[in-house]
C-alpha cells in the first residue's frame, strides 16, 4: 500500500488534500457553527431557507420516530415502502405540476439513477461541463457515449445534438443553478434545443429548488418553462434542510425508474422520520415565502459588497457566491484567514473546479441576517487585503 502514501505527497505538494472537520450548531445562533472553542459564521453550508433547525421539522421527525422506529427495514420495492412515501409522492407532484414524483435517497442517488435508467450503449448523454459530479458518474456507469460542450455555450450543444443525430437516444442534462459558480443554465434555450433535436431534457434543481418560483419549484418555474423538461431532480439537503431527493415527471417516467433505477431498487428506503421531517419542509419550503425573499436580498447586496471590495467574484443571482483566487494554495490561506476572522467557508480546489480556478465558495442563507452578512462582507474584504488575494 505504498504507493497511497506517495500519492497523498502528491496531492500534498499541489495543495489537494482534504479532511474532515467536526461542525457543530452553535447554540441559540441562528446561521453560525462552532468549530473546536470557536463560534463562527457558517458561509459554508447548502442551508439556504436556515430550516435545517426549524423546530417543527425537529417535531415532525421526533413524532415519527416514536411511532414508526429508527428504520424502514427494507428496499421500498420489499418491504420498505410505508404509507408516509405514497403521501410524500403525492405532494411532490402536485407542488411540481406533474403527473408523478419518487423519492430517492440522495441527489447523488437519484442522478446515477435516472441517466442509468434512460441511457445505454447506443445512446448520447449531452452533459454541461460544469455538470456536478453525480451527473458525470452517472453517465460513464450507463455506458452511453458521453459528450461534454462547453459551459452554457448552446452553439457548441447544437454542434453535439447534430454529431450524435444518429444516436438511438439523446439525453440532455444541466445543472439548473451550477453548485460551484451559482449561475443558471440557459433554460429556455435548453428547452428549444430539446424540441428540436427530438431529445430528453433532465435538469437538476439540487441548488435552485426552495430558492426559486413562487412556492420554492425551482428555476424552471420560475421562467415558466417546467412544462418543457422531461425530467425534473431536485434534492431535501438543501434549501430543505433535512436528506433524501426527488424525481418528478410522468408517470410513465417513474413507472419506468421503478423498474430500472438501480440505486431505488438496491436501497434500503429512507426512515420515517426523515420522510415525515421531508413532508414538514415542503410545507414550510411553499408556505414561508419571506424565507426566499430574504435570501434573494441577502445574495444581490452579499455580491455587491464583494464586488466592491475589488474581489472577482462570479455572475448570477443564486446564494452561491464564488470568489476565485487562481492557485490551490492561496485559496487554503484565504480560508484559514477567513476563519481566524470567525467565518466558516469553503476551499474548493480541482477535480472540483478546473485547473487554475480554485475559489472560496461562499453559501447564504435565510438564517443570516443583514448585519451578519455586512459584517462578514468587512472582514472578508480585510482577510483578502492581507493575503493580497488577487482583485478582479
Amino acid at each position: 500500500m505504498k504507493w497511497i502514501e506517495d500519492e497523498l505527497r502528491k496531492l500534498e505538494e499541489q495543495s489537494l488534500t482534504r479532511s474532515l472537520q467536526t461542525n457543530a450548531p452553535a447554540p441559540g445562533r441562528q446561521g453560525y457553527v462552532q468549530r473546536g472553542q470557536q463560534t463562527l459564521l457558517d458561509l459554508s453550508s447548502n442551508d439556504y431557507l436556515g430550516l435545517a433547525r426549524h423546530p417543527a421539522i425537529a417535531a415532525a421527525m421526533n413524532r415519527a420516530l416514536l411511532a414508526e422506529g429508527a428504520g424502514s427495514g427494507a428496499s421500498r420495492l420489499v418491504a420498505g415502502n410505508r404509507p408516509p412515501y405514497g403521501r410524500l409522492e403525492e405532494a411532490l407532484a402536485v407542488w411540481q405540476q406533474s403527473e408523478a414524483a419518487l423519492v430517492f435517497a440522495n441527489g447523488y442517488m437519484a442522478n446515477l439513477g435516472v441517466i442509468q435508467a434512460l441511457a445505454g450503449r447506443g445512446d448520447a448523454v449531452l452533459s454541461d461541463r460544469l455538470n456536478h459530479a453525480s451527473i458525470v458518474d452517472g453517465i460513464g456507469l450507463s455506458r452511453a457515449a458521453h459528450a461534454r460542450y462547453r459551459h452554457n455555450d448552446m452553439e457548441h450543444l447544437r454542434q453535439l445534438l447534430h454529431k450524435h443525430r444518429d444516436a438511438r437516444r439523446r439525453l440532455i442534462v444541466t445543472d439548473a443553478v451550477y453548485s460551484m459558480d451559482g449561475d443558471q443554465a440557459p433554460l429556455a434555450e435548453l428547452v428549444a434545443l430539446k424540441q428540436e433535436y427530438g431529445a430528453i431534457l433532465m435538469v437538476d434543481e439540487a441548488h435552485s429548488g426552495g430558492v426559486y418560483g413562487a412556492r420554492g419549484e425551482g428555476l424552471c418555474h420560475a421562467l415558466g418553462l417546467q412544462s418543457g423538461v422531461d425530467v425534473h431532480v431536485g434534492t431535501f439537503s438543501k434549501a430543505f434542510g433535512v436528506y433524501g431527493a426527488y424525481v418528478c415527471g410522468s408517470r410513465t417516467l417513474i413507472r419506468w425508474l421503478i423498474q430500472k433505477a438501480r440505486p431505488l431498487i438496491y436501497s434500503t428506503a429512507l426512515p420515517p422520520s426523515v420522510i415525515a421531517g421531508i413532508a414538514e419542509a415542503l410545507n414550510l419550503v411553499q408556505t414561508e415565502r419571506w424565507r426566499r425573499e430574504r435570501l434573494a436580498a441577502s445574495s444581490r447586496q452579499f455580491r455587491l459588497s464583494l464586488h466592491r471590495a475589488g474581489l472577482q467574484v462570479g455572475p448570477g443571482d443564486s446564494p452561491i457566491v464564488p470568489v476565485v483566487v487562481g492557485d490551490n494554495a492561496t485559496a487554503l490561506r484565504f480560508r484559514s484567514a477567513l476563519e481566524a476572522e470567525g467565518i466558516a467557508a469553503a476551499a474548493v480546489r480541482p477535480p472540483t473546479v478546473p485547473d487554475g480556478t480554485a475559489r472560496i465558495r461562499f453559501s447564504l442563507s435565510a438564517a443570516h441576517t443583514p448585519e451578519d452578512l455586512a459584517d462578514a462582507a468587512r472582514r472578508i474584504e480585510r482577510a483578502a487585503l492581507r493575503l493580497g488575494v488577487p482583485a478582479r
